[in-house]
């Protein structure tokens, strides 16, 4: 009989537990992605990349929720068995409440590992695809961003003015500044009428019966008169952020800054390596490798938290307290880790703090659980 009630409550929880993180990250991923259509009102970029680079990041926002959404479930699912009364039922049939304190355990360790992956592995990985998508489209949707009498500096180092945008697409009365020449140079282009034309999915901007004044280092500026000149838009760099951020750097890499790996063979693995340079202040770092190394280590102790409903009782008048006592203690110990990891890097005493606190209060509960339940069907 046991097998089978403990199969049956590893599938009871995780069929909630999934439900559980699949909607939580859904409804934190929509409010995300709200935030990242400035990618498309704000630098021009199409649809299909705002896409691209909104689902890149779920896998981010899972990682994050996995150690509450854990907590929910396991929450829900022991209350469901015991107002089910199939908790009683275990204990009458001889079923150690150890043997379940060990099986949520391990199913704590299961997904203490499923974390471990996702969050050094897969979710910089994924970030990095996303980052390497705006990195490479140009900016698809320059039309519709350019807005009458008003300046639009939608790419970097280009500024553009129109007075009047026409139905039939003609843009009149055009002020265009480019400031990509050289340092301390700039060429300002004025006209009298211009078209905005995609060729090949590049942007280009046709303009006509202008001036193109071009100011050089020396202070003197020379003017070139032009019935009819092109601009290939797609040239210029969108303000989006494209270089990867440390969360998007491998954990490989972000190791490789303390030296840990050899330089020679880690550069032959970790491409993206040649274009990044460890930066002299290296806590941000090391407060990124610990988010992502310790923050599944509080998963288990969070289990062993809730393991301690086993002991509350339908029938005691304090049982509604003690379930949310049990509750409140495991969430501030998934608040006390968000915090603790903040600090880790302030001292070597925070960062043993910060990986010690779960492997000793795990023992600490651990004892204190078997000394409780030793009494209870020992032979089972």
């Amino acid at each position: 009989m046991g097998n089978k009630l403990y199969k049956y409550f590893f599938n009871e929880f995780f069929r909630l537990f999934i439900l559980i993180l699949i909607s939580l990250s859904l409804i934190v991923w929509v409010v995300q992605a709200v935030n990242y259509l400035d990618i498309v009102t704000e630098d021009g970029h199409a649809f299909n990349i705002y896409f691209t680079f909104s689902t890149l990041n779920l896998p981010k926002v899972i990682s994050k929720l996995i150690p509450f959404s854990f907590m929910l479930g396991l929450f829900l699912t022991i209350l469901k068995f015991d107002k089910n009364n199939e908790l009683i039922i275990a204990w009458v049939n001889g079923i150690n409440k150890i043997n379940f304190v060990n099986l949520v355990l391990r199913i704590a360790i299961l997904i203490t590992l499923i974390q471990l992956v996702l969050a050094s592995s897969i979710t910089p990985y994924t970030l990095n695809m996303g980052r390497s998508a705006l990195k490479s489209s140009d900016i698809g949707l320059f039309p519709s961003l350019l807005k009458e009498k008003k300046f639009n500096d939608t790419v970097e180092n280009l500024t553009i003015f129109i007075e009047e945008k026409k139905d039939n697409g003609e843009l009149v009365n055009i002020f265009l500044r480019d400031d990509t020449i050289k340092v301390d140079q700039s060429k300002t282009i004025i006209a009298k009428k211009g078209y905005l034309k995609k060729i090949n999915s590049r942007n280009y901007l046709t303009l006509y019966d202008g001036i193109i004044q071009t100011e050089k280092q020396n202070g003197k500026i020379s003017f070139i008169k032009f019935t009819k000149t092109e601009i290939n838009l797609s040239s210029f760099a969108t303000k989006t952020t494209t270089f990867a951020k440390l969360q998007e750097r491998s954990s490989f890499l972000l190791f490789n800054c303390f030296n840990v790996f050899d330089n020679e063979k880690f550069l032959s693995f970790e491409t993206s390596s040649k274009e990044w340079k460890c930066p002299d202040d290296k806590k941000e770092i090391s407060r990124e490798l610990n988010r992502r190394f310790g923050m599944p280590l509080y998963i288990p102790l969070i289990s062993l938290i809730i393991c301690y409903l086993f002991s509350t009782r339908q029938e005691s008048k304090y049982y509604s307290f003690q379930k949310y006592l049990i509750f409140s203690f495991a969430f501030v110990v998934i608040v006390f880790a968000e915090i603790m990891v903040r600090y880790s890097v302030n001292s070597n005493i925070n960062l043993f703090i910060y990986y010690l606190f779960p492997f000793c209060l795990i023992l600490l509960i651990y004892i204190n659980l078997i000394k409780k339940f030793k009494f209870e069907n020992l032979l089972k």
